[in-house]
C-alpha cells in the first residue's frame, strides 16, 4: 500500500458513507452507528497490508446495515473469471452443486451436482450466508480457486481446490473487436428469455431477469396473452427493472392492483401495477420461484399469492427485496479507478403489511430436487407445474427444457 493507495481507499470509503447518509431509505439506519461503523473502517484502512484489505474494510462497513441492496461495488478486476461449478441452497439451509462446466478444473477434480457443499474458503455453506459466499468471491474479491469441503451422496466427505478459470481483460484497450463482440454475445445470450410452447394449451416462459424496456414486455405478453396457461419461471432471477415488474405484472391482470408501499425517507407512496385493459392474459398461471428468486421476482410471486391470480410452485425465495439505486464514483485524472454503492431507496411493504426482506416467497407447493434429481438432471417442480396446467412432463423432460448456458471460457480465443 502506497501512500496513494491509502488515500484512495479513503476517498472511496467517504464518498460511500456520505451516499448512504444522504440517499439511505431509513434515517436511522435501522439502528446501525454508521458514523462509528465508518470510523472504525478508516482506522483499519490507515494499518491495511494491501489495498485488498482495504477494500473489505469498506464492503464491512457497509454491510453492518445488513440490508441485501446496499453494498460497496469495488473497483473492477483486470480479468475476467468462472469458477465453472455452481452451487444453490435448497431447502431449509443446506447448500448443493446444481452444474459443472465440462472440461472445468472442477470436473477434472471429481465435483458433480448433487454434491453437498459443506464449505467454500472456511465459510459455512449455509442458506443463510450464500449472500456473503457470492459478493465476497463474485464482487468484492474474486479468487484464482476456491477450497472446497463436499459431501458426496455416499457420504464421503472430501476436500476439492478447485481452480478458477481466469482471463486478463487489458486487451479491452486496444478496442479488440473480436473480444467486445464476444462478450456482447454472452450477455445477450444470458440476458435472452427462454420459451416452450404447446400449441394454444400452455407456453413455458423463462425469465432470466427483469433488466427488460416497456416495449420488451409488450412482445412478451403478446406472445403470452393467447395462451389458456402460462408457466413463469422466475427460478435463478435476480430482480431488475421496477418499470418492467410493474408493466408485466399489470399485463396478469384486468384491474389495477397495489404491487406494494414504497416506503422512503420522505413518506410512502403505493406502487402500482400498469394494466392492458382487454390485452391482459386470462389463462392459467403458475410462477415457479426458488431460494435464486429475488426482489422484483419475489414481489411479482408475492401479488400473484396475495390477490389469488395463481400458484406458486418451488422453494422459498431469496428473501432479497428493497428498491436501490447505484451510485457511481470515479477516482484519478489520468489512471481512473472506477467504484461505485447501490443505495437502498425504498423499503416494499406487501399488500398484507409485511416486508419481504429476509424472509422470502413460500411458495403454495414447495417442490425441492433431491440429491438424485440433481445428478440425474430431473426437475421434478417444472413438472408439478406442468401437472397443475394440464401438461403432461415428466422430471426428466423437464430438467432439458432449460439446459445452463456458460459464457465463453476463453474470449480472447478466435474459433
Amino acid at each position: 500500500m502506497s501512500r496513494e493507495d491509502y488515500s484512495k481507499a479513503k476517498e472511496m470509503l467517504h464518498n460511500i458513507h456520505d451516499d448512504i447518509r444522504k440517499h439511505y431509505f431509513d434515517k436511522r439506519y435501522q439502528g446501525v452507528d454508521l458514523d462509528a461503523r465508518f470510523e472504525a473502517a478508516e482506522k483499519k484502512i490507515e494499518t491495511a497490508p494491501s489495498m485488498n484489505y482495504a477494500l473489505a474494510d469498506i464492503a464491512g462497513a457497509v454491510s453492518a446495515l445488513n440490508d441485501s441492496h446496499t453494498f460497496f461495488i469495488p473497483p473492477p478486476r483486470p480479468y475476467k473469471h468462472s469458477y465453472g461449478w455452481e452451487m444453490q441452497a435448497i431447502g431449509n439451509s443446506d447448500c448443493f452443486v446444481t452444474a459443472v462446466r465440462p472440461s472445468s478444473d472442477a470436473e477434472k477434480k471429481g465435483l458433480k451436482p448433487g454434491d453437498q457443499v459443506l464449505s467454500v474458503n472456511g465459510y459455512a455453506a449455509i442458506r443463510e450466508d450464500m449472500w456473503k459466499i457470492q459478493y465476497v468471491f463474485n464482487i468484492l474479491r474474486p479468487q484464482p480457486g476456491l477450497r472446497l469441503v463436499v459431501r458426496s451422496r455416499d457420504g464421503t466427505t472430501r476436500q476439492i481446490d478447485a481452480m478458477a478459470s481466469m482471463h486478463a481483460t487489458e486487451r479491452v484497450k486496444y478496442l479488440d473487436y473480436w473480444t467486445f463482440a464476444q462478450e456482447a454475445r454472452d450477455a445477450e445470450r444470458l440476458h435472452r428469455t427462454q420459451h416452450v410452447e404447446y400449441g394454444n394449451d400452455a407456453i413455458i416462459w423463462k425469465l432470466p431477469n427483469f433488466v427488460f424496456q416497456t416495449d420488451e414486455a409488450k412482445k412478451m405478453l403478446d406472445q403470452i396473452r393467447s395462451r389458456k396457461a402460462l408457466i413463469l419461471d422466475l427460478r435463478g432471477n435476480p430482480g431488475g427493472s421496477v418499470d418492467f415488474l410493474a408493466y408485466f405484472l399489470g399485463g396478469m391482470f384486468d384491474h389495477e392492483v397495489k404491487i406494494a408501499d414504497r416506503v422512503r425517507r420522505n413518506g410512502t407512496k403505493p406502487q402500482l401495477t400498469k394494466s392492458r385493459g382487454d390485452k391482459t392474459f386470462n389463462g392459467k398461471l403458475v410462477v415457479l420461484v426458488d431460494s435464486e428468486s429475488g426482489s422484483a421476482s419475489e414481489i411479482f410471486a408475492r401479488v400473484v399469492q396475495l390477490e389469488k391470480r395463481g400458484m406458486v410452485v418451488g422453494d422459498i425465495s431469496s428473501g432479497k427485496v428493497m428498491e436501490s439505486e447505484i451510485y457511481p464514483h470515479s477516482i484519478g485524472r489520468m489512471a481512473i479507478t472506477f467504484y461505485s454503492a447501490s443505495i437502498t431507496e425504498a423499503d416494499l411493504i406487501m399488500g398484507d403489511g409485511k416486508s419481504l426482506e429476509h424472509v422470502g416467497v413460500v411458495p403454495d407447493v414447495r417442490v425441492i430436487p433431491t440429491v438424485d434429481d440433481l445428478v440425474a438432471g430431473r426437475d421434478p417442480a417444472l413438472a408439478h407445474a406442468a401437472g397443475l396446467v394440464g401438461l403432461k412432463i415428466t422430471p426428466e423432460e423437464a430438467g432439458k427444457l432449460f439446459p445452463i448456458q456458460w459464457p465463453d471460457d476463453e474470449p480472447n480465443r478466435r474459433k
